[in-house]
């Protein structure tokens, strides 16, 4: 009996995806639950695990293959997990199964997407890539290695090589490559594009003294360290600062419902990641109610899943405010777009020595820009000027959030 592979249910609004890797293939034994084939959607990666166990009987749909909700993608044939079983000798013992005639990419381990990415664009052959991870499943860290391991070698890339998707500057032909949108650049775009078209984004701007929260930052974070075993970062105060002022201004906790606004009673924050694969912006949920450790873990944990294309449906869904850090690519300032329905983001760029009055005198201080977009249908201007006020006082005084928070 052939049970089909199906595209299982993706989430609220998602019914297309893409194949990216078959993990298993045709006459290959599956068990039930145990991986079969990788999907990628506009919102995250996928995995679909058999629901019965038996052999991999057709695979009916090739690596980049648009599928929905629903498609087959294979069979599997039930009648054959019986002899799959591991033959016994006469002397009761079992014997080792004969090897399986090699696929079309025997000996090459699974690789991550992002590992994938970074292998293609380093030109790096992931059938020579040795997986560090007991699943054996090649990780961005190997890959990432083998780089270096090339580059120290001193190998020359082929002539050509690696240039088909982002050719040199200094290749000796000029020309052009068509490449296929993935399914998260495609939302990416009409996204951005519909934030652009739907809302009236304004931006707004402040600096932030940060000396506090590094001299804060500096005296705890080995005991911060010891106790809660992640690092202090300066995400948690930044989370922590935008929902005391998100509480003082509520306008910028909600969103516009035909012609009704909602006011949103909870703190749910997205923290966008530029991941290799693209952006995505994974949600805290009730982070007025967490410590800054358990945001620590929990920003870490979603940037790590993010890196491996792990995040779940419901990890990217909802949100009510959003915060996106530009300093940690060396952003000076920028005008961040709203992640739509939410009417407000908070904008983080790089802390630069400058010179500012205190006190009558011009000192050197650790200074960060900081920018708020709004949605101007819902915030005035007024309200966007005080949040960030509200915001710069907080963060300028971190007793005040370890107290309050």
């Amino acid at each position: 009996m052939a049970t089909q592979i199906v595209v299982p249910e993706l989430g609220d609004s998602v019914i297309d995806a893409t194949v990216v890797k078959w993990l298993k293939h045709e006459g290959d034994p599956v068990k039930t639950g145990e991986t079969v084939v990788e999907l990628e959607t506009e919102k995250a990666n996928f995995e679909v695990p058999a629901i019965t166990s038996g052999v991999v009987l057709k695979i009916g749909r090739n690596e980049g293959d648009e599928v929905k909700v629903g498609d087959a993608l294979g069979e599997i044939d039930e009648s054959a997990s019986a002899e799959t079983e591991t033959p016994q000798s006469e002397s009761g013992k079992s014997e080792a199964p004969p090897e399986p005639a090699p696929a079309s990419d025997a000996g090459k381990a699974s690789a991550t997407p992002v590992a994938k990415n970074i292998a293609r664009n380093e030109n790096i052959d992931l059938s020579k890539v040795e997986p560090k991870t007991e699943g054996g499943r090649i990780t961005k860290a190997d890959v990432e290695q083998a780089a270096a391991d090339k580059a120290a070698g001193g190998e020359e890339t082929p002539a050509g090589a690696g240039s088909d998707i982002f050719p040199s500057l200094s290749a000796l032909h000029r020309g052009e490559t068509r490449v296929k949108m993935t399914p998260r650049r495609k939302t990416i775009a009409r996204r951005m594009l519909a934030a652009q078209h739907e809302a009236a984004i304004l931006s707004t701007f402040n600096e932030v003294d940060m000396g506090a929260v590094m001299e804060l930052r500096k005296r705890r974070k080995d005991a911060f360290k010891e106790k809660h075993g992640v690092s202090l970062g300066m995400s948690s105060f930044f989370i922590k600062a935008s929902v005391g002022a998100l509480k003082a201004f509520p306008q910028i906790n909600s969103e516009i419902q035909g012609d009704e606004i909602l006011y949103k009673n909870f703190y749910d924050i997205g923290i966008a990641i530029g991941a290799s694969s693209g952006l995505v912006v994974p949600v805290i949920r009730d982070a007025d109610k967490k410590s800054f450790a358990e945001l620590e873990k929990e920003v870490r944990e979603l940037a790590e899943k993010a890196e491996e294309g792990k995040l779940k449906i419901d990890e990217l869904m909802g949100g009510t405010f959003s915060i996106t850090n530009g300093g940690v690519f060396g952003s000076m300032l920028s005008t961040p777009i709203l992640n739509p329905p939410q009417v407000g983001i908070l904008g983080l760029h790089a802390i630069k020595q400058r010179p500012a009055v205190v006190d009558g005198e011009v000192v050197i201080r650790p200074i960060m820009f900081v920018a708020l977009s709004y949605d101007h249908r819902v915030v005035d201007g007024r309200e966007a000027v005080q949040f960030l006020v509200r915001l710069k006082e907080l963060v300028e005084d971190p007793e005040s959030l370890l107290v309050d928070g």
